[in-house]
This record gives C-alpha cells, sequence and structure tokens, in this order.
C-alpha cells in the first residue's frame, strides 16, 4: 500500500532552529572558557638573565609584568593606568607592608618600568624588585 499524498500538502515549510542555538551556545562557553587562557599566553615577557638573583618567593609579594608592548598585568589581569593606580592606593590603605615583584620583558622601554616603580613610590610602597632569570652554566 502506498501513502497517497495530496496536491494541496506543502510540506514542512518553518526552519527548527533549536539545534544552531545550542551549537551557538556551547561555542560561545567554549570561548569564554579559553580566552583568559589565550590572553595569557600571548602576553608572553621575556626576562633579562643575570649571574646572580637574590629574590624569593614570599606569600606576601604580587607580581607585575611589563610587556614589550607597555601593558600592564597586575596579579594577572591586564589594567590601564587609572584601575592600576586605583589598585595601588587600595592596598596602599590596606597593606603597606605589600612586596612588588616587577618582571619586564627585555625590550621594555626603559620608561614603562620607570613609571611603574614611581608609581609605586607615589603610593608610599616601597618593597619591590626587578625580577631576572639567572644565567643557567651551559649559556
Amino acid at each position: 500500500m502506498a501513502a497517497k499524498l495530496d496536491d494541496n500538502d506543502e510540506g514542512i515549510n518553518d526552519i527548527n532552529i533549536t539545534p544552531f542555538v545550542d551549537v551557538v551556545l556551547v561555542l560561545l562557553v567554549i570561548f569564554m572558557v579559553t580566552a583568559p587562557v589565550m590572553l595569557k599566553e600571548s602576553l608572553k615577557v621575556n626576562l633579562p638573565k643575570t649571574l646572580t638573583s637574590d629574590i624569593t618567593s614570599k606569600a606576601d609579594s604580587i607580581g607585575i609584568a611589563i610587556t614589550k608592548e607597555g601593558q600592564v598585568l597586575f596579579n594577572g589581569k591586564l589594567m590601564g593606568p587609572e584601575s592600576l593606580q586605583n589598585e595601588l592606593r587600595t592596598i596602599s590603605q590596606k597593606a603597606p607592608e605589600t612586596n612588588f615583584l616587577i618582571s619586564a620583558d627585555t625590550e621594555t622601554r626603559h620608561g614603562d618600568v620607570v613609571r611603574m616603580i614611581d608609581m609605586l613610590k607615589k603610593n608610599n610602597l616601597n618593597r619591590f624588585a626587578l625580577q631576572v632569570e639567572k644565567i643557567k652554566e651551559g649559556e
């Protein structure tokens, strides 16, 4: 027995967008999870190398990284000058004994590093050091 089709039946004319929305939401979640990781990897800092190094890691230290483009990562977060100034002011009021470890790329402009040191000193945060890598035996 064959099914009889009427000439008046037009079939399904609506598009089901539910699978499309599902795929878009999954992609959005993937991008939201991977974006911070990609940002940290794209902002690389090549530290200068020295024969000696006297910095030991402390729990009450905050890292400040300056890239060769002059971007500032404060404790792992990319910050502009105004938000960085506000953060330093808050730290100055709450914990003035905080240590800061400044990591600058070898190609960073000297002025960017000096500006960072000046920002720390303006906020009475005088406990800072410059991070370097120790030269290994074969280098």
